[in-house]
């Protein structure tokens, strides 16, 4: 993947037996989005076929450190901050 795109990923969603991990690509001006464990681009703004192309293989050979990282993805910090201070002054 080239250094200039970003790479930014959900927790799991879905229900039991069909989790997946959201997926999103962005440069700034092009972006990409797609979903774990398919691999697979469903939404593209930008990127040539190519790159897209480039963008599931490198899904594909990061999948499992992707889907490690994402089960430590707590929703709740995620929505409100990492810091929940939720009644606390």
């Amino acid at each position: 993947m080239q250094d200039d795109i970003s790479l930014s990923f959900s927790g799991f969603l879905g229900e039991k037996g069909s989790r997946y991990i959201a997926v999103s690509f962005t440069d700034g001006k092009r972006t990409a989005e797609g979903s774990i464990p398919e691999c697979k681009i469903t939404k593209n703004t930008g990127f040539s076929d190519e790159e897209i192309r480039s963008l599931e293989e490198y899904l594909k050979n990061n999948k499992e450190s992707i889907m490690e990282k994402a089960r430590g993805i707590n929703p709740m910090k995620a929505f409100m901050g990492s810091d929940l201070r939720v009644g606390k002054k």
